[in-house]
């Protein structure tokens, strides 16, 4: 019985496999392969001849390095904070987390969209937001123009605040679950019988489980930050811009010429996270829990 059914498995595994290879990594593949077809002059409207000039041109660029280098900032940040701080309240509130309001209220910001949140971080940090108001009429500025900017600011702060409201919760509630998972709790009891205070528990315990365990769900939203649209292009500024705002631009743009130089951007964003991924996870074994 068990030597008829393992070739049968074996079948299945291969037709999902196929079925994954032909829905996820061909568009991917044929897509990557006119953008470098695109890129050295072999294909699309402004095909002339091979041609290393848009490549040159890229490289050439400042504003093409400064775009990685603000993407990778604001993304690395953005997951910083929002890891700290959903550490930090799931050890501090994990039994209101369970249940009662809180238990069910987490939830709430993963259904906010994107481009929803990016206006509600608008509103409120805003020359002309609800805090600026508040600051106004507390007497605390002379007037909305003395408010600081926190959106369309050189240091991404609307950005970086955008994403904090949304991956906190997300985080939250995946520690909240490697947490019971892991049967942390009886880990705690132990150590503390064995002398250990709750900092010492909470930081070398408790805090390197849990980020341990997240860490293929941690990587995977880095990546989904560093490739975000929708967010920078409310709350950021024209320069530098993310990577994402940067290539959408260049694609839009009625100088034909900017077509290939976006192309070629794209392909660099693929391979440097390609890279990025295949070194942290080179000798990982991934485990993932939601």
């Amino acid at each position: 019985m068990v030597s008829q059914m393992l070739p049968r498995r074996k079948a299945i595994a291969s037709v999902n496999l196929a079925l994954f290879a032909a829905i996820a990594v061909l568009p991917i593949a044929l897509g990557g392969i006119y953008a470098l077809l695109y890129s050295f002059g072999l294909a699309g409207i402004i095909h002339s001849g091979f041609t290393f000039n848009y490549w040159k041109e890229v490289f050439s660029s400042f504003e093409i390095l400064l775009s990685f280098l603000y993407s990778f900032y604001l993304a690395s940040i953005s997951i910083l904070i929002s890891v700290s701080l959903a550490l930090w309240l799931t050890l501090a509130l994990r039994r209101s987390l369970q249940q009662g309001f809180l238990s069910y209220a987490i939830y709430l910001p993963l259904a906010i969209p994107a481009i929803v949140a990016a206006f509600f971080i608008f509103q409120i940090l805003s020359k002309a937001g609800l805090l600026s108001r508040l600051a106004f009429n507390w007497r605390w500025i002379q007037s909305l123009d003395g408010f600081p900017d926190l959106v369309n600011d050189t240091f991404g702060i609307g950005i970086i605040a955008a994403h904090v409201m949304l991956a906190a919760p997300f985080f939250i509630i995946l520690f909240g679950n490697l947490f019971e998972s892991e049967n942390l709790e009886n880990l705690q009891q132990l150590a503390t019988s064995l002398g250990a205070n709750s900092q010492q528990v909470a930081r070398q315990v408790t805090i390197p489980i849990l980020l341990n365990r997240a860490f293929p769900t941690l990587a995977l939203y880095f990546v989904f930050v560093l490739g975000s649209y929708e967010i920078p292009l409310l709350l950021g500024r024209q320069s530098p811009q993310m990577i994402s705002v940067l290539v959408s631009r260049k694609l839009q743009r009625f100088d034909l010429l900017d077509i290939p130089e976006a192309y070629i951007i794209a392909l660099v964003y693929l391979l440097l996270v390609s890279a990025l991924m295949i070194s942290l996870f080179r000798k990982k074994k991934l485990v993932y829990d939601f």
